[in-house]
Formats: structure tokens, sequence, C-alpha cells
């Protein structure tokens, strides 16, 4: 199978490694004639409409981002256009898990599915395609106000918590897209893939941070509408990629409500029509309704929410402490004390930081079973906190190298053994304490004198306890992916390469002829004739090639003409194609 390479520019170079697994070689020369023809004909008509109704000007705006109305676009062409305005485009295998295409979103780089929808859903699909991915993300990027709220949106998004039921209802779309495209599927399939979707989607208990990232996404990024009430104009993804969607958005009919912050607790569903749409009066509000959610995320508020939600997450998750300290890993528990966190732990493989960092000698291989520390202040001295300790404090208060030291923490926690080393580093041109380490060292925690839990013990080597009052930060991922061999996360399989029938291939093969006609101003109506005849013969139902060899003829005066026509006429008779051909007939006659 041939791929078409893509060219890396000044903004591909520059994102992290661990995001490359998720980029794959546009594979263009195995778009068949018909798939272009998809193309051409969705473009031809979402200009014909979105040009009076989308925000800025839609034309222009394809333009500035290298999208052609004829031809599906190659990746490579993209950027060398898309870098003028500062972001860039990879191919992906259909959807990839909302933190990484967030995280593209962030370093400027529109993520954009390689797949192309069937002429069965050429007027919506639920899934990912590069119809919906560049002529739906890639215009509205060219608005530079908008292109700041979507790299901030992808700043955040990148750092929320999900859920496993996030996971699991992520994978079910995933293979549910990848079923409805795939044209060999039997209804069976389709049927089984919608009701798991479903299942998950109306079970989804307490909505995650990611969860409500996804709602605020589809509700602007997708299908958002910018304007006033009585006269909105579309600037959604989702909208302008489907024709069938961006018609129907406008209709008085269908509820048009403000944006608010709000909207992070409504869901969507993405097998059904939406029920309403939520209306902006500018992109300035998006980023200002943003930043409101913002102010409630984790890794704004840190705290016990913050550690609770990276427990949740199941997943490798970073708490920074107030002292600078961050701690990677997969989070398991916490214990807490009024309220506030005063010793937690991880399960897995860890990693310790400072600033992003990694503090030598304390990477993976080191804390390979998980790590653990306590939090808050001195009990005996209450309103001291260690990482504020100077020499002096730590003389005064027994905590000497080589000593035996006894640390006693407000909420319970008592740590026991030889100091053995202190840890500085510079701050403000201060040398600022940030870890202690102990040797025949025990860590408990008392509720009272009868309630004792041992959290550490001597035959488990050498203690190192961090040192930070208050956890200020907790995100999603590690805080350097450079200590991680791999970001965690396992896709589903990849989407099955489509195997057409000897059937499907002539069909395309007689798209090719007709495509290669037009694109040569060639037209020999004898090889034309013959083509219908064959159509009429061996595809009945088959439309758009026939759209596409009356547009060749149009105006021919020809009787041949007439019978394309007419024969159009009786395929309207079928409700499901009748408007796709009436719009198709709309084009050719402008």
């Amino acid at each position: 199978m041939k791929t078409y390479e893509i060219e890396l520019n000044s903004i591909t170079k520059r994102l992290p490694k661990y995001l490359h697994k998720y980029i794959i070689k546009q594979p263009y020369d195995d778009y068949t004639a018909q798939n272009q023809a998809v193309w051409r004909y969705v473009m031809r008509s979402s200009v014909d409409f979105l040009q009076h109704v989308s925000y800025g000007d839609f034309v222009d705006d394809l333009k500035k981002t290298g999208i052609a109305i004829d031809d599906i676009p190659r990746m490579e062409g993209m950027n060398r256009i898309l870098k003028n305005i500062g972001w860039a485009a990879v191919a992906v295998d259909g959807f990839i898990p909302p933190s990484i295409f967030m995280e593209f979103q962030a370093n400027n780089v529109l993520v954009i599915s390689a797949e192309i929808r069937t002429i069965e859903h050429i007027d919506y699909t639920p899934a990912p395609d590069i119809i919906h991915e560049s002529a739906g993300h890639a215009p509205i990027i060219a608005d530079p106000e908008y292109a700041t709220y979507l790299k901030r949106f992808g700043e955040i998004g990148c750092k929320a918590f999900s859920k496993p039921q996030d996971d699991k209802l992520f994978h079910a779309i995933r293979e549910l897209s990848t079923i409805k495209e795939n044209p060999n599927s039997s209804e069976k399939s389709i049927k089984e893939s919608s009701e798991l979707v479903e299942s998950l989607q109306s079970n989804m208990g307490e909505l995650s941070e990611m969860a409500k990232i996804r709602n605020l996404h589809w509700w602007t990024v997708e299908y958002g509408l910018i304007g006033n009430i009585e006269n909105p104009k579309v600037y959604g993804a989702g909208l302008l990629s489907s024709i069938k969607e961006s018609k129907e958005c406008l209709n008085k009919s269908l509820s048009k409500l403000p944006y608010n912050v709000n909207v992070a607790e409504v869901n969507f569903d993405i097998t059904t029509p939406q029920p309403q749409l939520f209306i902006t009066p500018s992109f300035k509000f998006l980023s200002e309704v943003l930043e409101q959610f913002v102010n409630k995320m984790s890794f704004k508020i840190g705290g016990l929410k913050g550690i609770q939600n990276a427990i949740d997450s199941e997943k490798i998750g970073t708490i920074e402490l107030s002292s600078g300290v961050q701690i990677s890993g997969i989070f398991s528990n916490v214990i807490s004390c009024n309220g506030n966190p005063v010793y937690f732990q991880t399960s897995s493989p860890t990693a310790l930081y400072i600033n992003g960092v990694e503090i030598p000698n304390h990477g993976t291989e080191y804390h390979k079973d998980g790590f653990g520390s306590p939090l808050g202040c001195l009990s005996s001295y209450p309103a001291l906190s260690l990482e504020e300790c100077s020499e002096q404090d730590l003389d005064m208060m027994g905590i000497i190298v080589n000593k035996e030291v006894d640390i006693f923490f407000e909420g319970g926690i008592h740590v026991s053994g030889k100091l053995i080393n202190k840890v500085y580093y510079p701050d403000n041109n201060y040398r600022r304490l940030r870890m202690l380490s102990f040797e025949d060292c025990t860590v408990t925690h008392s509720v009272d004198s009868q309630n004792q839990t041992t959290l550490f013990q001597p035959d488990w080597g050498t203690y190192d306890m961090v040192l930070g009052e208050k956890i200020t930060s907790a995100f999603c991922g590690p805080a350097s992916y450079d200590s991680f061999e791999d970001d965690g996360i396992i896709l589903s399989k990849k989407p099955p390469q489509i195997e057409y029938s000897d059937k499907q291939k002539l069909l395309h093969n007689l798209y090719k002829q007709v495509r290669i006609m037009r694109n040569k101003n060639d037209i020999k109506v004898d090889i034309l004739q013959d083509i219908f005849l064959k159509i009429r013969k061996d595809f009945s139902g088959e439309w758009l090639l026939v759209l596409e060899i009356y547009e060749l003829l149009y105006k021919s005066n020809l009787s041949f003409e007439k019978e394309l026509l007419k024969y159009l006429e009786f395929l309207k008779e079928n409700i499901q194609i009748s408007n796709l051909i009436s719009t198709g007939l709309k084009l050719i006659k402008n």
C-alpha cells in the first residue's frame, strides 16, 4: 500500500515524542474515486449554503487553510499553508483519546482522521472523518481570537482527569465509528455497537472533569453558534461538515440557548440529532466561560478534591505541592483530616520532579513500587511547615543528619527513623529544603491511641519524604513524559483496511473514468453512455455518479442529457436520497 509522506513543519517538529505514535501517514492513494466524489459533493454543497450562514468568510477561510473544493486535501499541502497562521495538521486513525486530542490542540496541531465517510453517510456521520476535521475544524482557526480559544482549550483539556467509564465510552464510540463507516458491516453489528454506546452514555454517573470538558467542546468547537438568538451564525465543525445539520440547526423550531459555564453539565448523544444548541455572543466570551470552568479544575485548586480525582482516574497523574515538588504516578490512596490531605500514596512506578525536571535518582526505576509521603504542618509547631524551615529551625527540632528523628504531623502521621540525607533546591536565590531521606524508618498514621496503621516499615528500604504543606495542583499525566516510556493509553484495535469486492472496485473505476474526464475537460459521450448503462444494469440506486455524468453534459442539449435527468428524477422517489439529488441538481444549475 502506497502512502503519502507527511512533511513536518516548524509546529509539528516541536511535538512531544510520545504523541508521535498517534500520527499516521495519510494513505492518499487508498482514497477511491468515489471517496473523491463524496468529498467534492459535500464541499460544493457546504460552500453553497455555508457562505451565507457561517461566521466569517467560509470560502476565503478554506483557502487560508489549504483546503480545495474538488480534491481531498493532502496533509503536507495543508501544513505548508497552515504554518503561515501558526498551525499544523496531522493524520490519525479515527478517534483518538480526548486527552491526546487536546494535547495536539494545545500544541497548535489539528488532528485529522484519514478516513472519509461513505456515500451512505454523505450528509452526516458520527465518526470523525477528513471532511469533518479539515473542512470543519480548519477554516475557523484562521480567526485569531478563535485560534487562541482553541489552543487554550487544548491546554486545559489535556490536564483534565477522566474516569474508567469515560474510557469505556471512548472505545465504544471508536468501535461504532469504525463499524458504521465500513460498507461491509452487517446491520446486526451496527445495532449491537450502537446499543452499547447508548447504554454507556446513559449510565455515566457523576461526570468527570474530562466528561465536562467534552461537553464544553461539543457545544462550542463541534456544535457552536455565534451571534444572537434571532440571527445566529455557524462556527462549530460538526455543523460546518454536515450538510443536513448545517441546514437544520438554523430552523426556528430547534431550541437555541445562551452559552454559559453550566453547559459543562449538559451531556450529548452522538447517535441522535442535537435537541438544542448554544449561542455565544463572541469568541472572547467562549474564553471567558472557559476560564470560569478552569477555576474549578483540579490543576487549579489541588487539595483533597484534586488528589481524589487523580485516584478515581486510575491513570498516571501528577500532584504538585506548595514546595514546588511534583509527584507523578498512579495514585491509590489518600488520608485526610478535617478536609485536608495528610498523606498520599501511589501504587505504580513513580517519578519526582521540581518544575517538571526529574529529581536526580528519583525516577520510576528507583520508585518502581510506588511512593508515599505526609503533608501538612508539624503538630508540635502548627504554624511551621518543613518546606520553610531554616537550618536553625531543623536543629532546634532535632532534625539532624545521622541522628534518630521523630517527626509528628498534624493529622496523625508519625515518621521515625535515622535521617541520612537532606535535599535542597534553589528558589529565588535561597536554598530550600525539599526532601528528607531516612533509613530504619517507620511511618504510621494514628487516629487515636487504639487505631494505628503502618504506612512504611524499616525492611522496605530507604524512606524518602518530600516536603510540602499542601497540594496546590493535580492534573492528568506525568510532569514529564521523559520519565515514562509511554502515556499508558492503549487504543482499541485499529480500524481495519476496507476490503472492497470486485463489484465495488468496478464502481470505483467508473467514478475514476468520469473524474479523469472532468479534470482533463475531455468529455467522451460514448464512454459516458456505456458507464450509465452499467450503472442501470449493475448498480441500481447509484445516484452520485449519475449526477456527476449529468454535470458534464449539462446544457449539451443531447438526448442523453435528458435521459440522465429523467433517471435522477426517478431516483428521487427514494426519500432517503431525494434531497441529496435535489441539492446536487441545484449546484449544477447554479
